[in-house]
């Protein structure tokens, strides 16, 4: 899988967060830098991480981090694409609106008994460009979706290779039942 050379300062500046900052402040502060590289500019987003897919939301590798500390996937959402309800299989991320706006919806684990889940929904958000938020387990339940008529791009720091996570699929009794999902690249 190729992937693209970011802008130096942009990598320098997570580097510096990610390697060399205390693990429980590392989401909020890589969030800061997210939100800033993206009002000021440094934030290149190569053209063709921005097409979206036919069928699914397009999930493309932007930096795989040399130590495997982090991973940067872009995700380029058409018109009315989303996600299930999934968690990020124990991984904190921090997602980002490049373009657009996203449906952010996240949920609250409130019972596990005999592999039948119960969510309640916490929050409701449209996040336009700029907006960014944490997942830190085990607060990582939550849908995405495309609210606009034409794409939409955000970006996601994880910390580590997010190869699979878990959706949970709606049972009769309003439960869930908890399946992975392993995660592939496009292009």
């Amino acid at each position: 899988m190729t992937q693209h050379v970011l802008n130096d300062t942009f990598r320098q500046r997570l580097d510096a967060v990610i390697h060399g900052q205390p693990k429980e402040k590392v989401p909020e502060l890589v969030k800061a830098v997210l939100i800033d590289s993206l009002r000021s500019g440094s934030l290149d987003m190569p053209s063709r991480y921005t097409r979206p897919v036919e069928g699914s939301y397009a999930r493309r590798l932007l930096h795989r981090d040399a130590d495997g500390e982090y991973t940067i996937v872009v995700m380029t959402w058409g018109p009315d694409q989303k996600t299930a309800l999934h968690d990020h299989a124990g991984i904190w991320c921090v997602e980002c609106v490049v373009d657009g706006n996203m449906e952010v919806a996240q949920y609250d684990l409130i019972s596990d008994q005999d592999e039948a889940f119960r969510f309640q929904q916490r929050s409701r958000v449209i996040a336009g460009r700029g907006s960014a938020g944490c997942l830190i387990p085990p607060f990582e339940y939550h849908t995405l979706a495309n609210v606009n008529e034409t794409p939409s791009v955000t970006l996601h720091v994880y910390g580590g290779e997010m190869d699979h996570c878990h959706v949970f699929e709606p049972a009769a009794d309003g439960s869930y039942r908890r399946v992975r999902k392993d995660l592939a690249y496009c292009d």
